[in-house]
C-alpha cells in the first residue's frame, strides 16, 4: 500500500477538502470520497469556525508524538525542501531538536549535523522526509540551495557558513539561499560553521554557483595586510621575530596570511620606510 505521507505530501502546505465532520475534529482528503487510508485528521481546535463538509482548508501535514499523520492550520517556519534558520530547543542522545513553529519540534539527527550544536544556537537547516517517512532537519543544505543568484564577479555578498571541508573550503549559503564556496586557498581567519560572512564574489561558475573570497582585491589587501603587520609588531615591542624566509605555516599561524601575501605586505612597508629587515627579524623604524 502506498504510504499516506507520500499521497498527502507530508511536510508541505496543501489544500484539502473536509470529507467528514466529527466531535473531535474533521477528516480531510483530496476528494470527497477519499478512503480512510487517504484521510487525515484536523483537530477541532484547528478547524476554522463555520467550516462544513466540502469546504477547502489549507493545512500542513506532519506527524504527532505518536507518529500519526496529522494536519494543522498553523504555519511552520520551513516546509520540505526549504532552507532557513531554526533555533535549537534541546540536545539529546539521538540528536538536536529544532523549534520550527509547531507543537512538536523537528529532529536534527547527529549524522545530519555539520558541526556540534548547543541549546539556543540558531542553525541553517533544510527540512526533508527521512527513510522512515518522518520529517527531519539537516544542516547539509547543499542540494537544497539555488544556483542562479544573479550576482556577478566583484559583488559584495553576505551568507551563512553551513559546512567546512578541509579539502575544499567553506560552503556558504549566500542570502541563506544561493550556493557558494570559499575555496580552501581563500580561507583566512577563524571561520566556523554558523558564521555569517561578508565576502567578494571571486567568480561565477557555469552552473551559477559562486566562488567567494573574504579578502579584498590584491592592491587593497596589501594595504590592509601592511596595517595588520604593523599592529602585530606594535603588540610585540616593535619587532616581528621572523622574516619572509620563515616557514609558510609559521607565517600563516602568526599573521593569517600566505607567504606571498606576507612578502607583499613587507615589501609595501619596506618601500614606505616603515620597517627594517634584520637577520631573523623585522623591526619598525
Amino acid at each position: 500500500m502506498e504510504d499516506r505521507a507520500d499521497m498527502l505530501e507530508l511536510g508541505k502546505k496543501q489544500s484539502l477538502l473536509i470529507v467528514k465532520e466529527l466531535d473531535f475534529g474533521v477528516y480531510l482528503g483530496e476528494t470527497l470520497n477519499a478512503s480512510m487510508d487517504d484521510r487525515v485528521l484536523l483537530p477541532k481546535k484547528q478547524v476554522p469556525q463555520g467550516s462544513r463538509t466540502g469546504d477547502t482548508i489549507e493545512v500542513f501535514l506532519y506527524k504527532d508524538s505518536r507518529d500519526r499523520i496529522i494536519a494543522t492550520t498553523n504555519r511552520p517556519l520551513l516546509s520540505v525542501g526549504e532552507v532557513g534558520k531554526l533555533k535549537v530547543s534541546q540536545v539529546t542522545k539521538i540528536g538536536a531538536f529544532l523549534d520550527w513553529g509547531l507543537e512538536k519540534d523537528v529532529l536534527l539527527p547527529y549524522k545530519e549535523q555539520t558541526a556540534k550544536v548547543q541549546e539556543g544556537d540558531e542553525v541553517l537547516a533544510a527540512l526533508y522526509v527521512d527513510k522512515s517517512s518522518r520529517l527531519a532537519a539537516t544542516m547539509k543544505v547543499y542540494r537544497y540551495l539555488e544556483r542562479a543568484s544573479g550576482y556577478e564577479k566583484d559583488d559584495t555578498v553576505r551568507g551563512t557558513v553551513y559546512e567546512i571541508r578541509e579539502d575544499m573550503g567553506a560552503f556558504v549559503a549566500v542570502d541563506d539561499r544561493f550556493s557558494a564556496l570559499i575555496p580552501r586557498r581563500e580561507l583566512y581567519g577563524d571561520i566556523r560553521v554558523g558564521d555569517v560572512v561578508t565576502a567578494r564574489v571571486a567568480g561565477v561558475k557555469e552552473d551559477g554557483k559562486l566562488d567567494l573570497s573574504v579578502r579584498e582585491k590584491a592592491y587593497l589587501q596589501i594595504e590592509k595586510d601592511a596595517v595588520r603587520l604593523v599592529e602585530i609588531m606594535e603588540s610585540h615591542g616593535g619587532v616581528l621575530p621572523f622574516t619572509d624566509k620563515a616557514d609558510p605555516d609559521v607565517i600563516r599561524r602568526e599573521t593569517d596570511m600566505s607567504k606571498n601575501e606576507f612578502k607583499r605586505a613587507v615589501g609595501n612597508l619596506l618601500k614606505g620606510g616603515r620597517i627594517v629587515i634584520e637577520p631573523g627579524a623585522i623591526r619598525l623604524t
